[in-house]
């Protein structure tokens, strides 16, 4: 909470100097961004975009290994895995859905990228094709992470089958991880001050209608996880788990404040997985495979955030995604959700590779800093809340077959 008081402060100091200079000196402000708010930001956003490339590719090789050998999978791990695609294409669905309704980017302010034009972009059928790399150090170097994730995959599938006999190089992609984990909770150490810098340069430069649009997206981003908690949680709880939805965010509620404070799916696993077993009721065993697996990959409100943030970008640097690009943050935002890890302010990485998916600039990530941590530290409640309505789900239906072994 320490930080996230920082963050606070550096984004409300940040807003408040930005909108005084905006309308009292102009050409302080000028002064100001180009030697201090700028660089700030800038070298934020270039930590965060230095660890996209190896964070993506240990966390998904992780996360595949995790699922141990592929035929102890049989029927636990395909309902887990099926539940947590499905609700995280849900969710982007529901994120896209929401933005271009209420067009949180439609409002004329000016962007250090005004004059950006975005690439044409490939077919529906090339993106496909393309996801297959022919040189993976290739892919790694031009950070095309749908073809680094569809890499990670394999390899992870590969550790995963010959186990033993490559538990050395299983090793090294966990201490690789662990590295990367690191470096995430050191460079959020900076956020304060990033958050300060871009904030600052953000508002300054945009004025109040940039504030409101940011407020427009923040409570945009705030429906989606409201609606996919109650509408999509809800009916599979009420649905699948056999559940009363009432019953089971009243008994959940105490995991999910610590996931709101934390900001972390793995700082709050053992609070998660207790809360579900002794107040859900979900058996210990389904508990233990189900909700650690789902602190890996099921990220249904980082996906919400990502599809949220960048149609809000697309349209505040004027750009009209395409078909073929909305597909393709439906699929990267799903595939990436198997390779966010659960601590605080992965999410800003993953972002910045959808971004690229669909080229547009990571520096639009600027408009969003400044009000990430509040809406970190809700979609990690609403992560943590999928998995224990996944765990519940796999729980009954395991229940009923025992019965009817029986």
């Amino acid at each position: 909470m320490k930080l996230t008081s920082k963050i606070f402060s550096g984004l409300i100091l940040g807003a408040v100097i930005g909108l005084i200079l905006h309308f009292s000196a102009p050409a302080l402000f000028e002064t100001l961004d180009e030697y201090l708010f700028s660089p700030l930001g800038t070298i934020f956003l270039n930590l965060i975009t230095m660890l996209v490339v190896p964070i993506v590719f240990f966390s998904i090789t992780l996360g595949v290994v995790s699922l141990g050998d592929p035929k102890k999978l049989g029927r636990i791990g395909g309902k887990t895995i099926g539940f947590f695609l499905v609700t995280t294409t849900i969710a982007i669905s529901i994120a896209l859905t929401m933005a271009y309704i209420f067009q949180p980017g439609n409002v004329d302010v000016n962007t250090t990228g005004a004059d950006f034009e975005a690439n044409e972009a490939p077919s529906v059928v090339e993106t496909f094709t393309n996801i297959i790399p022919t040189n993976p150090v290739q892919a790694m170097t031009e950070g095309n992470m749908l073809q680094i994730i569809f890499f990670s995959i394999f390899v992870g599938l590969a550790l995963a089958v010959l186990g033993k006999k490559t538990e050395g190089i299983t090793k090294l992609v966990e201490q690789g991880n662990e590295i990367m984990m690191y470096l995430v909770n050191l460079i959020m150490k900076f956020a304060p001050y990033g958050a300060f810098g871009l904030l600052a340069s953000a508002i300054g430069r945009m004025g109040l209608e940039g504030a409101m649009a940011m407020g427009s997206y923040m409570l945009v981003v705030l429906g989606a996880i409201l609606i996919h908690a109650i509408v999509t949680y809800g009916s599979a709880v009420s649905v699948l788990g056999k559940m009363s939805p009432v019953k089971f965010f009243k008994g959940f509620i105490p995991a999910m404040t610590v996931a709101f404070s934390t900001s972390s799916s793995g700082a709050t696993l053992p609070v998660s997985m207790k809360t579900a077993q002794e107040n859900l009721k979900v058996s210990k065993p389904i508990s233990s495979f189900v909700q650690p697996l789902g602190a890996t990959i099921n990220m249904d409100g980082t996906a919400i955030m990502q599809g949220v943030a960048t149609v809000f970008i697309a349209q505040v640097y004027g750009s009209d995604l395409s078909f073929a690009q909305l597909l393709m943050v439906v699929l990267t935002a799903v595939l990436a959700s198997i390779g966010t890890a659960g601590v605080p302010g992965v999410g800003l990485i993953m972002l910045a590779m959808v971004l690229q998916q669909v080229n547009l600039p990571v520096e639009g990530i600027a408009l969003i800093i400044g009000i990430d941590r509040v809406l970190d530290m809700t979609r990690t409640a609403l992560n943590v809340t999928g998995d224990a309505a996944c765990a519940l789900f796999v729980s009954e239906t395991e229940k009923k077959r025992s019965g009817e072994t029986a």
